[in-house]
């Protein structure tokens, strides 16, 4: 899956939490949030100054949350992991690197309980 077909997947995939998703998916949706975030706070500094209240960035994250959730969710999913293992990203250190960790590993082949497995799902499809 490359760059553009994530991000238009996560963006068409606004809100949901069910089934599953590459790592692919995720790490290029991830780019994707770093990227607008970079844009809009060089908007916002350009636009209003240093002292600005950085609008354009709050609402391109606000914008960004719920597709960032909704592909992190569907990861675990992949890994076979409830999606409430998210939370697990507010315990300070520990809980950032299980999570980078958990999106790094390799999806269950073939179907888990979280619906079939992406990959051949889309070999399939191309088929």
């Amino acid at each position: 899956m490359g760059f553009q077909q994530a991000v238009g997947t996560c963006l068409a995939r606004y809100a949901v939490f069910q089934g599953r998703a590459r790592r692919s998916e995720y790490w290029w949706f991830f780019l994707f949030t770093i990227l607008m975030q970079l844009a809009t706070g060089v908007l916002d500094a350009a636009l209003f100054g240093r002292d600005g209240m950085g609008t354009i960035n709050l609402l391109t994250t606000l914008g960004l949350l719920l597709p960032g959730l909704a592909v992190g969710v569907r990861r675990l999913h992949d890994t076979d992991r409830s999606g409430w293992w998210l939370l697990v990203g507010l315990v300070p250190v520990i809980g950032t690197i299980a999570l980078i960790i958990w999106f790094s590993t390799p999806g269950l082949q073939g179907s888990n309980r979280y619906g079939p497995d992406p990959t051949r799902a889309e070999r399939f499809a191309l088929a």
